[in-house]
């Protein structure tokens, strides 16, 4: 396996050029079709992950892939030594139906259990968030300049707060940031909420509702790179290679225990 930055220079021309892709089938009147689920799913996404898997696999010869995709069809390959890469080629995809934007590539790398590696595309502004824990956390624009990004102490004043654009239970939410002093509450779609907080651009990000860890794992990785964490509500870190690849609801934030 590369080292954790050489990883991530391989990996990033592989998520803008499905980023590219998908911004190929979002200039067009695509068709929805739905998932399993009920859940929507468009061209773009099978197109991505069709130029991701053999990617990755060319990066990292045997290494396994859980993708969103590959996974709702059945094809779930048994993770044997605790590594694997986990992929949603588009996460976000009714934000991409409602064409707002807010939608992302999400490539993370999972060890033992554990998001450590992560990259999120987000194709309409050029903007990627990438980190690998214990090499740091940054943001490239379109041209490839890098900057460096942490998580922020909560300011005193008060939180923000970020929650999903399409997803969610207003009144869990409410319930649960009874008794918190919160400032500002931004809604933003996919992986990009995750994003947020690693960037110090928001606080808090609690989650009620269902996900699964192909929705979580690159902003998880990310997060962690930049000093923050997911957990479950009782404060025990997301863990990944679950049985159904099923997430509890959780909480995202920066240090604000």
């Amino acid at each position: 396996m590369l080292p954790q930055l050489d990883l991530l220079d391989r990996i990033i021309p592989i998520a803008r050029a499905a980023g590219a892709i998908v911004m190929e089938v979002y200039a067009t009147e695509f068709k929805v079709g739905a998932k399993g689920d009920a859940s929507p799913v468009t061209e773009a996404d099978h197109r991505a992950e069709a130029l991701i898997l053999p990617a990755l696999a060319r990066v990292t010869p045997g290494l396994q892939v859980v993708s969103e995709e590959a996974a709702c069809e059945g094809a779930i390959p048994v993770i044997d030594d605790g590594r694997f890469w986990l992929v949603d080629p588009l996460d976000g995809t009714r934000e991409f139906v409602d064409r707002n934007g807010e939608f992302t590539v999400n490539i993370a790398l999972v060890e033992q259990g554990m998001p450590v590696l992560g990259v999120v595309f987000a194709p309409t502004s050029g903007r990627l968030f990438a980190g690998a824990v214990g090499a740091g956390a940054f943001v490239e624009d379109e041209s490839g300049r890098r900057k460096a990004i942490g998580c922020r102490r909560a300011p005193a004043a008060g939180l923000t707060v970020v929650s999903s654009r399409s997803h969610g239970d207003l009144a869990a939410l409410d319930t649960f940031l009874a008794g918190r002093v919160v400032v500002s509450h931004v809604n933003a779609g996919s992986s990009l909420k995750f994003c947020l907080i690693a960037g110090g651009e928001a606080d808090l990000y609690p989650r009620f509702g269902r996900t699964m860890e192909w929705d979580t794992a690159a902003g998880h990785a990310i997060l962690r790179a930049a000093g923050g964490r997911v957990t479950d509500l009782n404060g025990t870190e997301l863990r990944y290679n679950k049985p159904d690849f099923a997430n509890p609801h959780f909480v995202a934030s920066g240090p604000i225990a």
